[in-house]
């Protein structure tokens, strides 16, 4: 296919890097039928980066003929007769009028429609914006049927979240299936699925078959003298998953790592002895009154601040027994707490006593609070957690409010939409004292996230 520079006036460049297909057009019909096709017109147009229906249209409107393209097809026709080159130089207008930087005359141009139905040029070399003469026929056209926009900032943001969360679940798969066949080769005998012969000794015993009857095939050879089946007869194994506590604690001391397993048998002992205090709490004195019904408001608030304690301190106690990020949750899942007291918690054990340097610490601790935060519900809890911390802590952290918020902005643990609406109905409430002040300090961020949304959508 032979090429030629887009633009005239770059016609002589033999190093020009923007080029198109030579225009190659056919009469067909006759009399008052006959039509002009302009064979590669979608390669053209592909090109110049504009649609195939905008260039047929404009040669329609500057010839006075009625012109059509076909878009399953994808072919072009003007009518009447025309010569390639009357079609070349009206293309060349084209190019001038609606491809090319009114600037710095490269053809890289995106077509953006404003709020006010003008269409611009916006260049991806130099940035300028360049208006379109507005009296050309063409342009009723292009506003009827406007070109496909790129996606947005918020869409490509949205995607690479979700890309990394995939390499994320990915990569933690990895690694859980290394440490079971490490384990499984430290004791000598793996299975098909690739569980050690311990686990594969209770899963045998809670479906009541033997050793025996399950290295054995149903025609009863055995692969040599370690009693494990043959590869082609492990379809036949029916494999039952035993749901009695006692097998559980089996199933996470084989497959969870030592710190792991021993970090949410804690968590389960613990969340037992809370339900027993409560049961206690609860019991009936011989008056015919619930213990909890003599104690006074202030006695209730003083239980919830040493709960509060009491959680704060279990979550720090895992966190120096080498908890990972992606153990967080977890960790949070078995405690019996309302999920706005678990996040208050976390926030404190990760940040207590955090003055200067406040939004720094974020930053380095921000995987705990991604780990934690898993949907938009969850977003909204980690605001008011923030607010809530900033409010009791020093002048020196408060002061950092809108640091940390950009860097949980920066790290995809925050949405943009979240924070603008936790500002926007914390000043609509009427906070006032310190919940004042921490809005106020996250004012000037929330402005900014504002202005360069509107800056996007100008765009």
């Amino acid at each position: 296919m032979a090429l030629q520079n887009i633009g005239a006036s770059n016609s002589d460049d033999a190093f020009y890097r923007y080029k198109m297909p030579k225009m190659i057009t056919k009469i067909e019909g006759r009399g008052n039928g006959i039509k002009t096709n302009v064979v590669n017109m979608v390669d053209i147009a592909k090109a110049l980066a504009r649609p195939a229906s905008y260039t047929t249209k404009y040669f329609g409107c500057e010839l006075g003929a009625q012109s059509k393209f076909d878009e399953k097809t994808g072919i072009s026709l003007v009518n009447g007769a025309h010569d390639t080159a009357k079609l070349a130089g009206l293309l060349e207008n084209f190019i001038k009028k609606y491809v090319q930087c009114y600037g710095c005359g490269n053809p890289e141009t995106e077509i953006i429609i404003t709020k006010t139905q003008m269409i611009t040029l916006k260049c991806a070399a130099c940035g300028f914006l360049s208006d379109v003469d507005m009296r050309d026929k063409l342009t009723t056209f292009i506003l009827k049927n406007p070109p496909e926009q790129k996606k947005g900032g918020k869409e490509k943001k949205a995607l690479r979240r979700a890309e990394k969360e995939r390499l994320k679940e990915g990569d933690a798969a990895d690694e859980e299936q290394k440490k079971l066949k490490k384990e499984a080769k430290k004791k000598g005998v793996t299975t098909k699925d690739g569980t050690s012969a311990k686990a594969a000794a209770v899963k045998k015993k809670a479906s009541g078959g033997s050793d025996e009857d399950r290295s054995t095939s149903p025609g009863g050879s055995q692969n040599g003298d370690n009693g494990v089946a043959d590869n082609d007869d492990d379809d036949d194994i029916q494999w039952q998953t035993d749901t009695s506590l006692e097998a559980a604690k089996q199933r996470i001391q084989e497959q969870l790592s030592a710190v792991t397993a021993e970090m949410v048998m804690l968590s389960t002992s613990e969340h037992e002895q809370e339900k027993k205090k409560e049961a206690a709490k609860k019991e009936v004195p011989t008056n015919g009154t619930t213990k909890s019904q003599e104690k006074s408001g202030a006695g209730q608030n003083g239980v919830k601040a040493n709960t509060f304690v009491k959680l704060v301190e279990e979550i720090k106690a895992n966190l120096k027994k080498g908890c990972k990020p992606s153990e967080v949750q977890s960790v949070l899942n078995s405690v019996a707490q309302p999920p706005q007291e678990v996040m208050n918690a976390l926030f404190e054990a990760l940040f207590g006593g955090a003055g200067k340097g406040f939004a720094k610490e974020v930053g380095k601790k921000k995987n705990y609070l991604a780990a934690a935060v898993q949907d938009e519900g969850s977003q909204k809890l980690l605001l008011q957690a923030i607010e809530s911390f900033c409010s009791k802590c020093s002048a020196d952290a408060m002061k950092e409010v809108a640091l940390v918020l950009k860097a949980l902005y920066d790290g995809d643990v925050l949405e943009e939409e979240n924070i603008v609406q936790w500002y926007n109905e914390g000043a609509a409430s009427g906070k006032n004292g310190k919940s004042t002040q921490v809005l106020k300090n996250a004012k000037p961020f929330v402005e900014w996230l504002q202005s360069a949304e509107s800056e996007s959508e100008e765009e």
